[in-house]
């Protein structure tokens, strides 16, 4: 599921925090996630897979427990932690 809202939105991330992504991806880390989608704000341990640009916007590729895959906007991301 990708909530792409208005691109003229979207406020670029840290360089820090998106390096933080790659190295779990590399590292093939697990994480704890905080983020808002709309509405709704999900609060879960995730695999992240991928990181990839659309329309000017920053998106982590990310598999959940369950097995689903989403895309979450960078930043829509309000809490990480590495585990």
């Amino acid at each position: 599921m990708i909530n792409h809202r208005n691109e003229s939105d979207y406020q670029p991330i840290s360089c820090a925090s998106y390096d933080q992504y790659e190295i779990a991806i590399m590292h093939r880390s697990r994480m704890h996630l905080v983020w808002d989608d709309g509405n709704v704000i999900y609060d879960q341990v995730v695999t992240p897979l991928n990181l990839r640009t659309a329309d000017g916007q920053e998106f982590l590729v990310l598999r959940l427990d369950t097995g689903e895959t989403r895309e979450v906007r960078l930043d829509h991301i309000r809490r990480v932690a590495t585990l």
